[in-house]
């Protein structure tokens, strides 16, 4: 009596070989010259591809490397523009002190025209000035250095500007320094 399981292993070891002989046959016979010629083939479009590759990686390391070179001269010259603006302004302040003999009235004239150029240099790049009297506290544009009480101002508002703030396009440069109102006080009996 014959073991059934052995005698699927051989059936199944037939089918396989039954396969494999069927592919066999639907491969054309190639001669060993033109089985070297296809590998040869083969190898050379692989160096191809290879090489495209490798110029295509060098040619990425080109781009971030000159990236970063161009962030760079971007970071160093960024403030080319401001700066070239601002020497107007150098050069007023430096005529006002080589004036011999200038009357107060002079000098405070040419300081109003200084301060004229300076305020349109800002407004040119937005830099835009913070004077927040009359104004609800704002923390994220204002600091408040002493708080005072007010029996006209309700709390939490702006009474007087110490010192101006500025805003680069809404980003704060310096907060105005600022004093606050708080609610008044009542006298405990």
């Amino acid at each position: 009596m014959q073991d059934s399981s052995n005698a699927a292993p051989a059936s199944g070891q037939n089918d396989i070989e039954a396969a494999a002989h069927e592919a066999a046959s639907a491969i054309p016979e190639m001669t060993l010259e033109q089985a070297l010629a296809a590998l040869n083939q083969a190898e050379a479009s692989l160096r191809e591809k290879e090489e495209a590759w490798l110029r295509a990686k060098a040619e990425t390391e080109n781009v971030r490397k000159r990236a970063t070179a161009d962030l760079a001269q971007a970071r160093k010259f960024a403030l080319e523009s401001f700066a070239a603006e601002l020497l107007a302004v150098m050069d007023s302040l430096e005529a006002a002190l080589h004036v011999k003999d200038a009357s107060l009235e002079s000098y405070r004239s040419g300081v109003e025209l200084t301060a004229r150029q300076l305020a349109s240099v800002f407004e040119k790049f937005s830099i835009a000035e913070i004077n927040p009297v009359g104004e609800k506290f704002d923390p994220n544009r204002h600091q408040a250095i002493a708080s005072l009480e007010s029996g006209d101002v309700p709390a939490h508002w702006v009474l007087n500007v110490m010192q101006k703030g500025f805003a680069l396009h809404e980003r704060i440069l310096r907060p105005a320094l600022v004093t606050v109102s708080k609610g008044k006080t009542d006298p405990t009996p």
